[in-house]
């Protein structure tokens, strides 16, 4: 088994998709509706055919009752790692990002944090190299 799909709730997904392909750098891979539905994905630039993240939308009263609850505690919906998390914090920080911690060393990472605009938080991780 593998992992092809994972979700986070946005409050707009247009938004949501300028924010995650202009900003963080990701690829549409999927776009499509079926009446009010949207069904629209980005994966990494790096792995196309790799895992995808769908933007859902938050339309549903328990989505977005668990999308503002773990805003609302500072947990992060979604989690990237990277090799180079200074890098990534200059060149999405220079595209405009709200950053709500630099990049902070913790045990094992090096960690930073911000706002995707649609109602989550996003962590960008390096792991420690021993």
């Amino acid at each position: 088994m593998k992992i092809k799909l994972t979700s986070v709730y946005v409050t707009d997904q247009e938004k949501a998709l300028r924010f995650y392909t202009d900003v963080l750098g990701f690829t549409k891979k999927a776009d499509f509706s079926n009446g009010p539905f949207r069904w629209l994905t980005v994966t990494s630039s790096d792995e196309p055919d790799g895992t995808e993240l769908q933007l859902a939308a938050d339309d549903n009263p328990a989505a977005k009752a668990y999308q503002q609850a773990i805003l609302q505690q500072g947990q992060p919906a979604v989690m990237f790692f990277t090799d180079d998390v200074k890098g990534d914090y200059e060149r999405i920080k220079a595209r405009g990002a709200e950053f709500t911690m630099p990049p902070t060393e913790v045990t094992g990472s090096t960690i930073t944090q911000l706002s995707d605009t649609c109602g989550n938080l996003i962590q960008i991780t390096q792991l420690a190299r021993w």
